[in-house]
This record gives C-alpha cells, structure tokens and sequence, in this order.
C-alpha cells in the first residue's frame, strides 16, 4: 500500500476509486450516502445511491463494483454506528479479490474510517497493510505522515 495525498476525485476516470459506505438504506431503498467520500460520488454520479442500496438489499453491506469507476467500501453497519475495525478488515480482503478478478491496476481507497468516522490512521494502518500491495493508494486530504 501506498500513501498519497490530495483530491480523490482527481483520479477519477483514471483509476477505480473506492468509497467508503455504510449498510442503511432509505425508505426507498437507496443508500444512505449523506456525508464524506460517498455523498461527494452521489452527488457527481446520477443513480449511484439507487445501484448501491439494490445490491446491499440483493447481498447485503460488502464490497460492489458500482460502475464507472467506483466500488464502496463499507466501514460500519449503519449511517449512525461508528466505523468498526472488522469491517474495515472484511472490506480490505473483499476490494483485493474483486481488484484480482477485475485486472485493476490501481485503486485508490480514502483512510477507511479516518474521515467523519473518526478512527485514528495510525490505528487503521497496520490492519491494511499486510492486505493491500502495491496497487491500493491511501488518499488523505491531509499531509502524509511518515
């Protein structure tokens, strides 16, 4: 895994990005996408809450490839439970098959759980790194810190 900083969306069309995500959905079934990383791709990408909340309904909170680029990136159960490591961890393993299935070259992948959720990087860091090779970039907004 690498680290790198600055825009996310500056990858896009170039690179798979993946969202961080949570499993609710709205009465109408469409993800609950309402801040961070994943509001910004709801925002820019028309049917994305609609595409993801059918699958998290079909197969529930996991890994997806959602089209254009994108994949999410699940990080909690819920829009209001805080971010939890296992999943964190779940999703690091699911994002390396579909990456292996896929070919993908490069993804990029925001500090899961770091944003709005709260966790620390220095906590989440050295779950990923055993998991993600070469190909997973480490976005922050943030200066990178050795």
């Amino acid at each position: 895994m690498l680290e790198i900083e600055g825009d996310i969306w500056k990858y896009y069309g170039q690179n798979i990005i993946a969202i961080t995500v949570n499993g609710s959905l709205t009465r109408d079934g469409r993800a609950v996408m309402g801040r961070g990383v994943a509001k910004q791709a709801a925002d820019r990408i028309p049917g994305l809450a609609e595409n993801l909340g059918g699958l998290i309904t079909a197969h529930g909170n996991h890994v997806f490839d959602l089209g254009n680029g994108i994949v999410s990136y699940p990080v909690e159960e819920t829009a209001w439970s805080l971010p939890d490591l296992r999943i964190i961890v779940r999703s690091a393993l699911q994002l390396v098959k579909l990456t292996d299935v896929n070919g993908w070259r490069q993804v990029i992948v925001p500090r899961p759980g770091c944003g709005g959720g709260g966790l620390a990087w220095h906590e989440v860091r050295p779950l990923l790194e055993p998991i993600f090779d070469e190909r997973f970039l480490a976005i922050s907004s943030m200066p990178v810190k050795s």
